[in-house]
């Protein structure tokens, strides 16, 4: 298959929705996403809208993302005993990695990877520091 570059809300849904498939599949990272998300369908369009506002923010795009991820990982951290871990965070982004490197190539993939290592980095700081001011 020759690869090409993340370029259209197409190919980010591409990329979310086989990133997930194996997200739900793996054995540590499953049961975190597979006991929240009830509506998978709904879940993957709203990824696929925060990636593309992520990776195209300077296009006037028809979706915008508007919304807190960080709440939502600190609540599904707390709901799991606070057991979120730089383990979860390294599956995380090694499968994130792993979907680009066999879809595609390019700058736009390249910048898909360093937002989602910079937003791991984030949402890991962040869930800590939020156990602390508990």
């Amino acid at each position: 298959m020759d690869k090409k570059d993340i370029n259209t809300r197409e190919d980010v849904f591409l990329l979310v929705s086989s990133f997930y498939k194996k997200v739900r599949l793996d054995s540590v990272l499953g049961p975190f996403f597979n006991d929240v998300i009830k509506d998978w369908d709904a879940h993957l369009d709203r990824l696929t809208t925060f990636w593309e506002t992520s990776l195209f923010m300077t296009r006037k795009l028809e979706h915008k993302y508007y919304g807190d991820p960080l709440k939502a990982h600190v609540k599904v951290d707390k709901e799991n005993n606070n057991s979120i871990t730089e383990l979860h965070f390294g599956l995380w982004l090694n499968l994130w990695f792993e979907t680009i490197e066999e879809l595609f190539k390019g700058d736009n993939a390249e910048n898909a990877k360093r937002r989602a290592r910079k937003m791991g980095t984030f949402l890991h700081l962040k869930i800590f520091e939020a156990r602390i001011k508990k």
